[in-house]
Parts: structure tokens; sequence; C-alpha cells
């Protein structure tokens, strides 16, 4: 097997290259570049030493990713062939190079020979120090969830508009239109360097673009900082539980919050049936809140930590989804529920059926009933049509009205004929694809929004309706269904 050495070109002109780097240019083996889009192939054609890049695969292939492996696949190839060959990078090959990253998984024998970065000169440029934290990404593959407003960014590859346009839109979600970034080109270039303050509206706007041109984004930071992300919020939970915190957030135990838990999701299910955005976002992040601080808790306890908490969570959401991240094919949503449901089973000890429904949790009773019925008809134990629930409605309706008739208001067994009928129209609801939970909270709003309506019209009358008869708000009732 041969031997690839991968050498740095260095951030710009010839006077950037290393010893060792030229010592391998006219070492006689064979030179392949990456990209011959560098300022050091100058050297190569002044000195009339032969070499091929790879900038032809790029308009090959669908993706960057493939453009990395084929390059590699190529590179191991031409290894076999001529015992020993060249491989250079711009830069450092350890910094920000994929098809470096990709060699190196390999089992081959390679050699690096280092070369300058582009970041010394960069942080030079804008004046920033890297103790404070760097994160370097590539602007092919650069989306939403790279950003890390916490620390310094670099984003390089942006040789193009439609890489630039990305970028900007992408960035633009979190820090917004106006914040100031960093346009740099040609870093560690004398005499061509250039750094430009620009607001993020304008990155794509700007007439130099080029294979040596990167973005650099500075951190959220200040007293006025108004963006913050989920290791913000874990901080700002960590300084209310800590020794000169909020003495409430101090005192609290899973046990003495954990109504919050179901009040806030509840205020969610409130915002999504109101179409109301902004509340919407606002419960969720108090939804969110609870979970970090029981984390928080969970952490201090020595029980668990947040890590554990989405560690499980993202194990789980692959477990159960072999269709998206294995080879499994499912077409269907009633496949992939099924399915769902059938891996959720196989990681719980359950001796039989029984034990699953009572595995159901202590859910508000309304839905647990659906619940309770939905894995019911896992095994078949189902209506075959809508005339089975409708009538057993009925049947248990008779029910409730012999039981009052026989034991009077308030009698167990009045409950218990009151609790089959709830339990059918739960059914009923089921075979009509509404859920009961959403249905009863709907009405109870529609309920409260005719109140509404029945208030202003008796304020038109002067009266009060604490003070109506009830012929009277029945009457209001009425006006308020029109």
């Amino acid at each position: 097997m041969g031997k690839i050495y991968i050498i740095g070109l260095g951030p710009g002109n010839t006077e950037s290259l290393t010893l060792g780097a030229i010592n391998r240019i006219n070492s006689g083996d064979q030179n392949y570049l990456r990209t011959e889009k560098h300022p050091t192939i100058e050297y190569f054609e002044s000195n009339n030493i032969d070499f091929e890049s790879y900038d032809n695969i790029y308009d090959e292939m669908e993706d960057f990713q493939s453009v990395y492996e084929k390059i590699a696949k190529d590179l191991i190839k031409k290894s076999k062939t001529y015992g020993s060959i060249n491989y250079y990078v711009p830069g450092n090959p350890l910094v920000a190079e994929k098809t470096v990253e990709i060699l190196m998984e390999k089992d081959i024998e390679f050699e690096i020979i280092s070369g300058m970065s582009f970041i010394e000169p960069m942080i030079e440029l804008v004046g920033r120090d890297p103790i404070n934290g760097l994160k370097i990404v590539d602007g092919e593959i650069f989306n939403e969830s790279l950003i890390d407003i916490n620390t310094d960014m670099i984003i390089t590859q942006v040789y193009n508009r439609r890489i630039l346009t990305q970028v900007k839109l992408a960035l633009a979600e979190i820090y917004g239109d106006e914040y100031n970034i960093y346009i740099v080109h040609n870093a560690g270039i004398e005499g061509e360097e250039e750094a430009h303050n620009i607001p993020i509206y304008m990155i794509d706007r700007i007439d130099k673009i080029g294979y040596l041109t990167s973005i650099y984004i500075k951190k959220i930071e200040g007293k006025d900082k108004k963006i913050f992300d989920i290791n913000n919020l874990v901080d700002i939970i960590r300084i209310l539980r800590g020794k000169d915190g909020c003495p409430w957030d101090r005192k609290q135990t899973h046990r003495s919050i954990r109504e919050s838990v179901i009040e806030e999701a509840y205020e969610v299910v409130a915002a999504i049936d109101n179409e109301d955005i902004d509340n919407f976002v606002e419960e969720l992040g108090d939804l969110l809140f609870q979970i970090l601080f029981h984390s928080q808790i969970g952490f201090e306890t020595g029980e668990f930590n947040l890590i554990e908490v989405t560690s499980r969570l993202a194990n789980k959401m692959i477990f159960r989804h072999p269709h998206v991240f294995l080879s499994e094919r499912l077409d269907t949503s009633s496949e992939v529920v099924y399915n769902w449901n059938e891996l959720k089973d196989s990681t719980r000890d359950y001796k039989n059926f029984t034990d699953k429904l009572k595995s159901i949790p202590n859910f508000p009773a309304l839905m647990r009933s659906y619940k309770l019925q939905e894995r019911a008809a896992e095994i078949n134990f189902d209506w075959d049509d809508l005339e089975g629930p409708l009538n057993k409605a009925k049947e248990e309706y008779n029910e409730v009205l012999d039981a009052i008739d026989k034991f009077g208001k308030g009698h167990e067994r009045v409950e218990e004929e009151l609790g089959d009928l709830l339990f059918t129209v739960v059914n009923l609801a089921r075979f009509l694809d509404v859920h009961p939970e959403v249905a009863l909270n709907r009405t109870s709003n529609k309920f409260i929004s005719r109140f509404k309506i029945m208030e202003a019209k008796a304020e038109e009358l002067n009266r009060s309706i604490e003070n109506m008869s009830l012929e009277e708000l029945d009457e209001l009732w009425d006006q308020s269904k029109d």
C-alpha cells in the first residue's frame, strides 16, 4: 500500500509556504491539489512542476460530501499505483478540510505536512482573541443548527453568491438582519487583505467574492443582550438555583413543581387552539423552562443531567424511526404508528397485555380513556363500524336514566353508569377521528365566548347577568348562538 503526504499550502501567497511543503513539491512524487484556485499555484507554474487538480469533480457530483468522498477514493487508488503521492490543500490540512478528515479515517499510511491556516491572519484582521471561543464552519453545508451565538464563528468556503445567500438567510433567522459581521478577503496575502464590517442583510450584495472569502461573526454579548439559546437558559436557571439566586427557586424540588409541567402543557395547547403565535412561542418557552429546571435539580442531586435527557431522547427517536435512520421502509402513516408502538413496547418488560394497559400514565380521565381504547384496538378489541359505539352510547344513556330513577343523585351506581356513558362517548369520538380532549376544550372555549356575548347584550339593556332570571338568561343564550 502506498503513502499519501497531505500538505498545507498556507493561507495565501508563496511566502507562506513552509519548508516542508516546498520539499514535498520538489520531491518528484505525483502532485494532486484539491483546488488550483489558490495563490500558491504560482510556485508550481513558475518552477514547471506538474500537478493535477480535483476542481472538475465539483461539477460532476450532486453534493459536496460526494465530492469529498470521490477525491479521497481517487487519492487512495493513486497512492497504490504510484507508491507515494502528494496531496495539497489550502491552509492547514487539519483545519476545515473534509477530504483530509475522510482520508485520516481510512486504513492508509499518511503524513501531515502542516501549513499556516487562514485563521491566524483572519483573527488579526478583525482583532479577536480565539481564547474566548471560536467555531469554524463550512459554508457549503451551513445551516441554523451550526450557529452558536455564544462563540465567535468563522464561515469558510463562501466562494459564490448562492452560498452567501444561504448563509445570510440562516444568520438572519438567529441574529437579525442588522447584526454586523465581517466579510474577509485574501486573509494572509500581503497587500490584498480586506475586512469589511457590514450588516447581515448585505452579505450577498458585496461585489467581491472569491475562493479566499470568509465570514467572521462575533458572539452576542453585552448588557443589552436580547438573544439567548439553550445554554444561556441553563446558566440563568443555575444562577436562580445558586447561593445568591432566588429563594423560591432554590427551595423547589421535582415534586413541588410537578403540577407546573401539566399547567404549562395545557397553556401551550390553549395557545394552539387560539391560533395565537406570539403566545404560543411564549408558552413553549415556559414549558421548556420546566424541562430545564427539572434537569438542573437532577444535576444538583446527582440523579441525571441535561445531556442524559437529550441523549436518551435522541437515541429513542433514532431507534423508533428505522424507516428514516436505517434501511427499513415504511410507506404509510398507519404503518409508521404501528411500528412506533411495536418498537416502544419492545423496550418494556410487559408480562401480559394487562401490563400494557396499566402502563398508560395517570393522564386526565378523558385522555386516559382515549389511550386505553387505542391500546385495546391494537388487538382488534374494537367495534366493526360506527354503529357499534352509537348504539352503545344510547344503551349507556338509558342505563344512566335507570340508575337515577332507582338510586337517586350522588349514588355510586349513578357515578358508575355515568362513567360508562362518558367512556362510550370517548369511543365514539375516536371512531369519528375526533380527539375528545380537544373537542371538549373547544366546547368550553365556545361556552366562554357565548357568555361574553351574553354579558355584552345584558349591558345594552343596562342589566347585569348576575341579577337576571333563568328565562332571561336562556333568551340571551339563544341570541348568543345567532
